[in-house]
């Protein structure tokens, strides 16, 4: 439980302790967190005398939801003054400083560590990509050192990989088809699973099957053998997350002619399309079901069928009628 996000349930709980004017570590202990989890709980919420658990429920829900803007996001001003400082090699500890002691820009301050991690989301963090360079040790992306008694971390499968920051911006915008999110649906037991890829301007869908396992070399081999199904001029970009089934990209690149991405780590929105999609073929190949049992027949049919619906989003036209238009204009 120790630095799990507090529910409902111990919200309410919270509440009844403190009506039964119960100490907050009797309430802690009751439901097996530290007091301090329950204390910070109860002073952000009204104190004692105010706590509602409906609203600090609310509340939470509302500081947890995803994607939220950074303090760099929320303050371009902030921003602008920590770039021009680091461009003139001023280290991120003394910015910091310096800003906490004049009060900050509009009554915001930031800490050291929230600049590195600015200056290493290379641009996703509000903060402009490539300053890293400015820095003592010029490093583009962190190293990771490990703590007492800790294993060395292994190096990334991926090697040297394109982060979605460099993607085309033309990607972001759903304007131009043939900019694709990838991703694995797992099946029972991580024994199963197959590809999905999607384009972000039409949602036309892609679904390979994977016999041999979803080992990177069975992904390199199901994913061009997907793309082939794609003209050359729509093979634009694929952006995926970070998992060791792509450590072929390098190859997938060189193979159908497509730039890879990748997104950040654990940031499921920077793919939202995939994400989107994958829930829509759950309905029809179940969450803790064995994948192995669909063959790439049963997968195209599936697929057909996504790509054929009406969908709200095109005013009732398909994915496919998208598609093919974009096919049809590439000899028009």
């Amino acid at each position: 439980m120790a630095g799990a996000v507090l529910s409902a349930h111990e919200r309410e709980e919270i509440r009844v302790g403190l009506e039964a004017a119960e100490s907050l570590s009797d309430i802690a202990r009751r439901l097996g967190r530290v007091p301090s989890t329950v204390t910070r709980e109860v002073k952000r919420n009204g104190g004692r005398s105010r706590y509602c658990a409906v609203t600090a429920q609310g509340q939470s829900e509302r500081l947890r939801s995803r994607p939220r803007d950074t303090t760099f996001q929320a303050n371009p001003e902030l921003a602008h003054h920590v770039e021009d400082r680091l461009r003139a090699k001023d280290s991120p500890t003394t910015i910091a400083i310096e800003l906490a002691r004049a009060g900050g820009i509009s009554g915001d301050t930031v800490s050291p560590e929230t600049i590195y991690q600015g200056v290493y989301a290379h641009g996703t963090r509000g903060l402009a990509q490539g300053l890293g360079c400015h820095l003592h040790r010029k490093r583009s992306r962190r190293r990771r050192r490990c703590r007492a008694g800790e294993t060395p971390k292994k190096a990334s499968p991926l090697g040297t990989f394109n982060l979605i920051t460099q993607r085309p911006p033309v990607a972001a915008e759903r304007t131009e088809v043939g900019h694709f999110e990838g991703d694995l649906i797992i099946g029972a037991g991580g024994k199963s699973a197959i590809v999905t890829l999607i384009d972000r301007a039409s949602r036309f869908n892609l679904i390979g099957d994977l016999p041999g396992g979803h080992g990177a070399e069975n992904v390199l081999a199901c994913c061009i053998e997907l793309f082939e199904r794609v003209p050359v001029e729509l093979r634009r970009s694929l952006t995926w997350d970070q998992g060791r089934e792509m450590a072929r990209h390098d190859d997938l690149a060189d193979a159908v002619g497509i730039d890879v991405f990748f997104a950040e780590p654990h940031s499921p929105w920077m793919r939202p399309t995939n994400e989107n999609f994958n829930g829509l073929l759950r309905r029809y190949v179940g969450k803790g079901t064995d994948l192995s049992i669909y063959s790439q027949d049963d997968l195209d049919v599936i697929s057909h069928r996504i790509n054929t619906m009406p969908r709200r989003i095109f005013q009732w036209a398909s994915a496919e009628d998208h598609y093919n238009a974009a096919v049809v204009a590439l000899t028009a």
